[in-house]
């Protein structure tokens, strides 16, 4: 499948080649669930043991180079909103209201329980469809993001996005991202401009995800993330937090977390809020690890 003029596929040999790892065969899903489609890449040819949900503004492909390093068989989802996935007429995606589709679709491409890994927006939205299906996930893991995240604290992505809607080119939106401190690698953040953009007739380049997207004064989040705390509270599967040592979540913030989920491990790596992408090799490391001592099967 192709992506405008973006073979999605086309640089994962490269990208496992880079990383030192074999490289896995993938292909593009899609579900429909109640009249939408969530859209999903699927790695490994065995049924998928992890399921991986992405942040906001981003899409599937953001954890390409954490699942070659992983090289567990997965399921990519690229969120509602996001990516080849369905807008939402109502705009509403809070983690509770996108979750069933969420659910659906990775039920659609799995067999039985596998472990839940999210970043960011896809954090919290892993909480509520193990809230949802309880029998679903055999460990979660939050990649940079506590229910207990401040507004203040996510306010560099929020003021990237509510920038220009229309670019003359992909570089543009490649220098933007660059100056916002949201990517360090070009060659990485050209090759994700590329699969979370779409070129116009006319040659300008739009955002793929709703977010960018939105009439003015609509907001698709009412910051509902700390009624979830009680779905960590409560779990009966581990629980990882990775978070990057330049990311979102402050010192204070994982301290909380820390009090309140006291059975969860915690890691700190050198990232930024992107962690699967600043660090991939280190994020599947980590994960790989704190999987084995867990019991969590991969």
């Amino acid at each position: 499948m192709q992506t405008d003029d973006v073979d999605e596929f086309s640089f994962s040999h490269e990208q496992a080649e880079g990383l030192g790892v074999a490289p896995l065969a993938a292909r593009r899903e899609t579900t429909e669930v109640d009249g939408r489609e969530v859209s999903s890449l699927v790695w490994g040819s065995a049924h998928p043991t992890v399921a991986f949900l992405h942040g906001m503004g981003l899409n599937a492909h953001t954890w390409d180079s954490t699942v070659l390093s992983l090289g567990a068989p997965a399921v990519v989802l690229d969120l509602p909103g996001h990516g080849d996935s369905t807008w939402r007429d109502d705009v509403d995606y809070r983690p509770v209201t996108i979750a069933p589709a969420v659910d659906a679709a990775i039920r659609a491409n799995s067999e039985g329980p596998l472990l839940l890994v999210g970043q960011s927006l896809g954090a919290m939205t892993a909480l509520a469809v193990a809230a949802l299906d309880p029998e679903l996930a055999t460990g979660l893991v939050l990649v940079d993001m506590s229910p207990g995240i401040r507004p203040a604290d996510a306010a560099q992505v929020g003021d990237f996005l509510s920038g220009p809607q229309v670019f003359r080119s992909r570089e543009e939106i490649v220098d933007r991202a660059l100056e916002y401190g949201i990517g360090h690698d070009r060659v990485a953040l050209t090759r994700g401009v590329g699969f979370n953009t779409r070129i116009l007739d006319n040659g300008d380049v739009i955002w793929k995800h709703h977010f960018a997207n939105l009439p003015d004064g609509i907001a698709p989040l009412t910051g509902d993330f700390p009624t979830l705390w009680p779905v960590l509270e409560k779990a009966t599967v581990p629980i990882l937090l990775v978070h990057g040592t330049t990311g979102y979540l402050s010192p204070e913030v994982v301290a909380d977390f820390r009090e309140r989920v006291p059975a969860a491990r915690v890691v700190e790596l050198e990232a930024g809020h992107n962690v699967q992408e600043h660090a991939p090799r280190e994020l599947a490391a980590t994960i790989a690890s704190w999987a084995a001592a867990a019991g969590v099967d991969l």
